[in-house]
C-alpha cells in the first residue's frame, strides 16, 4: 500500500486536494491485486490512517490539504525497543500523546510483552524484564496504537526511525502499512528555530521542557509535543494548512527560499 499512499498524496496535491472517482480508481488499483477493487482499497486506506474521505458529490478528498494546521489532530509517538532493527527486535514500550487545537486530548502508555530484554537496554531505559511480564502482546499493543492514532498526523522526534520500525512491526503482525502522514519534529525544529543541537535531551534543557524520564516512551512523546509547540510559534506566515506544514517540514533550503520569493514577487 505504500506506493498507493505516496502516489495518491502527490496526485491530491496536483489537483487541489480532490480527485474524481476515475482518477482515484486509476491510482488505487494500479499497485494492488486483481482481488481488490477501488471501494475495498478506500476502506483499507481509511483503516490504515490515510486521511481520505469521500464527499457527497462522489469526489475523494485529502483532509490534510484543507485542515488548518492549528486544528489538526497530531499523534506524537515514541517507542522503546530491545534492538535497532525490526527484523530481529521488537517494541517494548509505546507512548503517545494526542494533540488537537493545541490541547492534549488523550494519551496512550503501555509496555509490550517481550521474552528477551538485553541488559544494555535496561541500563538506557530503566525498563526491567519484570515490567514486561503480563503486558499486552505485540499485536495487541500495535492494535491499541492503530486505534489510538486514527487518521491523525504521526509525529515523532527522528520520525524516520519510529515510523519505519512501527511500520515493519505492523506488517509483521498482519496489520498492514501505516497510512498516517508523517511529521518529524527534528526536521521541523531545524526549520523554525536555532539551536546548537536538536537531540531531544538537549532540546529538553534548551527549551526548559520538564518531563519525567528521558528514554521512556511517554515522557519522550510529551517532550516531542513541546518541541512541536515551540516550532508552531515561529512558522512562516505562508503555512496555513496541515499539508503546507508537512511539505515545509520536508522541504530543502532551496525550496523554502523559492517559496519566499514567490510570496514577495
Amino acid at each position: 500500500m505504500r506506493k498507493v499512499f505516496d502516489e495518491l498524496t502527490i496526485s491530491f496535491r496536483r489537483h487541489g486536494g480532490e480527485l474524481s472517482e476515475e482518477m482515484y480508481a486509476h491510482i488505487a488499483t494500479k499497485h494492488t491485486t486483481l482481488f481488490e477493487n477501488s471501494d475495498t482499497i478506500y476502506f483499507l486506506l481509511k483503516a490504515s490512517g490515510f486521511p481520505i474521505n469521500l464527499t457527497s458529490e462522489g469526489r475523494y478528498r485529502l483532509e490534510t490539504y484543507f485542515t488548518p494546521y492549528q486544528d489538526q489532530r497530531y499523534c506524537i509517538v515514541d517507542i522503546e525497543t530491545n534492538g535497532s532493527k525490526p527484523v530481529n527486535s521488537q517494541v517494548i514500550e509505546i507512548g503517545a500523546v494526542m494533540i488537537e487545537k493545541g490541547i492534549c486530548v488523550d494519551r496512550l502508555e503501555t509496555f509490550v510483552q517481550c521474552a528477551f530484554l538485553p541488559e544494555y537496554i535496561t541500563k538506557i531505559t530503566g525498563i526491567e524484564p519484570t515490567d514486561l511480564v503480563g503486558a499486552p502482546s505485540r499485536k495487541e499493543a500495535l492494535m491499541m496504537l492503530r486505534s489510538f492514532m486514527g487518521d491523525a498526523v504521526f509525529v515523532a522526534h527522528n520520525a524516520d526511525f519510529d515510523y519505519s520500525f512501527l511500520n515493519a512491526s505492523f506488517n509483521r503482525a498482519g496489520l498492514g502499512d501505516i497510512g498516517n502522514p508523517r511529521l518529524c519534529t527534528i526536521e521541523l525544529a531545524k526549520r523554525t528555530f536555532e539551536s546548537e543541537r536538536y537531540g531531544l535531551a538537549y532540546l529538553n534543557e534548551f527549551l526548559g521542557i520538564d518531563t519525567a524520564n528521558h528514554h521512556r516512551a511517554f515522557s519522550d512523546a510529551l517532550s516531542a509535543s513541546k518541541v512541536m509547540e515551540k516550532s508552531f510559534m515561529t512558522l512562516p506566515a505562508e503555512i496555513k494548512t496541515t499539508d503546507d506544514l508537512l511539505r515545509f517540514s520536508a522541504s530543502s533550503r532551496k525550496e523554502r527560499t523559492q517559496s519566499v520569493k514567490n510570496m514577495t514577487a
